[in-house]
């Protein structure tokens, strides 16, 4: 009988040709200099290969475990050796807002929880009951949203800002901003003569209340572009 990976010239001739590499809880196959060919090029060489999850856990997803329902917040694979991948993630329980470190084996089943994603154009925040208040743009209809759902973005929030809220059983389970924004920089230091050549980075502070590093030549009142999820400069307005 002959083994799955093929024998005698033809599978010589596989082995030769390509590696198994685990990368990023999906197997790929990279050829003699390196390029990286699709998963269904795998499934051509070796047809007992499957990836080990039904999806990619990343930031944003919804996932249930344990009975409870948790947003990923962060993510990241690890490789243990013999021990084979993990998945380090930070989840935040949907109900009450805390936050868990967990490791996920790539063997391991996780369930996903598909939200419907509606747009919705951002109110104001109420302080008194912790939310924020958004707009249905079409039908008008007010939506409150628990302000932890937008966790660190919550600053970015200005009037009439189109947000992205998901939604499971018509119930918020996580909001997000959009990935650019622009923002006023409120304070930065006064750029200094004769600096050199090597580019150089300051703290400046935003309208917003928060800090980032721009370069040496951004100043007070300028329009800047933020990157949102990493909180970080991209460049003038």
């Amino acid at each position: 009988m002959k083994e799955k990976g093929g024998s005698g010239r033809d599978g010589r001739q596989r082995n030769l040709k390509c590696k198994v590499c685990i990368v990023r809880n999906w197997i790929y196959f990279v050829n003699k200099v390196g390029v990286f060919k699709s998963f269904s090029a795998c499934l051509q060489h070796m047809p007992c290969c499957t990836p080990a999850f039904q999806f990619e856990v990343r930031p944003g997803n919804v996932i249930e475990r344990k009975g409870r329902k948790y947003q990923v917040v962060k993510s990241q694979h690890t490789c243990q050796g013999r021990g084979g991948a993990l998945i380090q993630v930070e989840l935040r329980d949907i109900d009450s807002g805390n936050k868990v470190n967990e490791r996920l084996r790539t063997d391991e089943t996780v369930e996903r929880v598909f939200v419907e994603e509606k747009h919705f154009t951002y109110l104001y925040t109420d302080d008194e009951t912790e939310s924020v208040v958004l707009m249905e743009p079409n039908t008008y209809a007010q939506l409150d949203v628990p302000k932890q759902l937008f966790g660190e973005s919550l600053a970015y929030l200005k009037d009439d800002m189109k947000v992205i809220v998901e939604l499971y059983d018509d119930r918020p389970m996580s909001a997000s901003v959009p990935k650019r924004v622009t923002c006023t920089v409120a304070e930065a230091q006064v750029p200094m003569k004769g600096i050199a050549a090597t580019p150089h980075y300051k703290k400046a502070l935003l309208d917003n209340g928060l800090t980032v590093q721009v370069p040496a030549h951004v100043v007070a009142g300028d329009n800047v572009i933020i990157n949102t999820i990493e909180n970080s400069y991209i460049s003038r307005a």
